[in-house]
Order: C-alpha cells, then sequence, then structure tokens
C-alpha cells in the first residue's frame, strides 16, 4: 500500500512539474503584435504572421488612419472597422489571410496582410477584392511577399 501511495505522489509531482513547463512555455502564451499608423500612410508591418489565438493592436501614432477589414477567412461578415485615431486591437479565431486597410488611405494603398498560422487557403480570394490599381499593385506585391517568405504557389 505504501508504495502505490508513493508512486501515486511521484506521478502527481511528475504531472505537476509537466504542467508548469508547458504553462510557461511560449506555446500556452498568445502574443501581441503592435503596428502603428506611420506619417507616410503605410503601416509599420504591411505584413505579419501569427497563430491563432494571439491578438494585433493598431496604436494611433499619426492621425487621420484607422483599420477596416476587406477580406477573412470567412467572408461571411467582416469585424467592425475601428474609429479614425483610436487604438483597435483583434484576436484572430481562424488560420487564414486576412486583409486591412486605412480606409481614407486604401486607394492609395495603405493596406496589411495578416496571416494566421501559416494557412494561405483564402489567398486566391485577394484576386476578387476591388480596388484602384495602385491599391490592387501594392496588395499583389504583399501577397507575393508573404507567399515567397514560405514557398506556396
Amino acid at each position: 500500500m505504501k508504495i502505490k501511495f508513493v508512486l501515486v505522489k511521484q506521478l502527481l509531482i511528475y504531472l505537476c512539474f509537466c504542467l508548469t513547463v508547458f504553462a510557461s512555455s511560449d506555446a500556452a502564451v498568445a502574443k501581441v503584435t503592435k503596428i502603428e499608423f506611420t506619417e507616410f500612410d503605410t503601416y509599420s508591418s504591411e505584413i505579419i504572421h501569427i497563430n491563432v489565438g494571439d491578438t494585433v493592436e493598431w496604436l494611433p501614432t499619426n492621425e487621420g488612419h484607422n483599420v477596416e477589414f476587406i477580406m477573412t477567412p470567412t467572408m461571411v461578415s467582416l469585424p467592425e472597422k475601428s474609429k479614425m485615431n483610436e487604438p483597435h486591437s483583434m484576436i484572430f479565431q481562424e488560420a487564414g489571410i486576412y486583409v486591412y486597410g486605412c480606409t481614407p488611405h486604401l486607394n492609395t494603398g495603405m493596406l496589411g496582410l495578416i496571416v494566421v498560422d501559416n494557412d494561405f487557403h483564402n489567398i486566391e480570394d485577394i484576386n476578387e477584392i476591388k480596388l484602384s490599381p495602385v491599391a490592387n499593385s501594392v496588395l499583389k506585391r504583399l501577397a507575393n511577399k508573404a507567399k515567397s517568405q514560405f514557398k506556396i504557389d
């Protein structure tokens, strides 16, 4: 009986140790990525790669900008656009490509691309987005750069 108790106690100690290690690892902690609105009508990071559960925060370091999503993995309902000159954040719960831009500067190419879980299943949906020739050129460049980082065909 005493041997069983000792084995159970050791097993519980080992289990607690494993849970502590896992809980303190990066795998268990969602990350926050910060993106600023720049004075050049761009975002400080045009392409980011994150994991499901991570948060992106957009910071109004320059006036006259916001965040409006124009493509998500499921286009059923787009997230609500942010207010002008105010911080905005979003937790990403679905893998795939997200495209966003600044409402007043969409046609000049103030766009950003988020790749969640390195999932490119909806990359071709970019071809369906109707933007100005300048913005389309920027979006194609961002998509090609994101794909080339992971050698996606």
